[in-house]
């Protein structure tokens, strides 16, 4: 798990268009990841949406954003269609990287255990070290601490 002021763990994913997308891709500008457990739910579209919406300054600040979750690049696809997202999804079908970022890991739901993603983001400088990390965070809270770190 990267701790900030820590080098982001590397990555090389599929978007939902099939194309490889890798960390390294974004050299010299800061990135948005953003884990999500599952696409076009009620709190991911949330949290999604949210970051749709704030688009524009994310890039005013010279970000990018990224989705991350393990659902398989056809529903990914659908999903970014559907809701015209201006920014790359990301699979993780096997949570590899999400388990790099500590984005993985016990869940509890009506009583119930069970392993999934922990709604996290994290903002990553040029250089490919961590600036900020949120993990546990809600959907609303997430894109309302990214974009008002950004901000400055």
């Amino acid at each position: 798990m990267p701790a900030v002021g820590k080098k982001a763990p590397s990555f090389t994913l599929l978007n939902q268009d099939g194309k490889q997308v890798r960390l390294g891709d974004f050299k010299g500008k800061q990135v948005v990841l953003f884990a999500y457990p599952k696409a076009a739910t009620g709190g991911c579209t949330k949290q999604a949406v949210g970051f749709a919406e704030q688009y524009a300054a994310v890039m005013k600040a010279g970000a990018v954003v990224l989705g991350i979750s393990p659902d398989p690049v056809d529903k990914l696809k659908k999903w970014h269609e559907n809701k015209g997202f201006p920014y790359d999804l990301l699979s993780d079908p096997d949570h590899k990287v999400l388990e790099k970022y500590g984005a993985w890991g016990e869940k509890k739901l009506y009583g119930k255990t069970y392993h999934g993603v922990i709604r996290s983001h994290w903002i990553i400088g040029g250089d490919g070290k961590v600036l900020d990390e949120q993990i546990k965070v809600s959907p609303q809270k997430s894109v309302e601490l990214a974009t008002e770190f950004l901000a400055g």
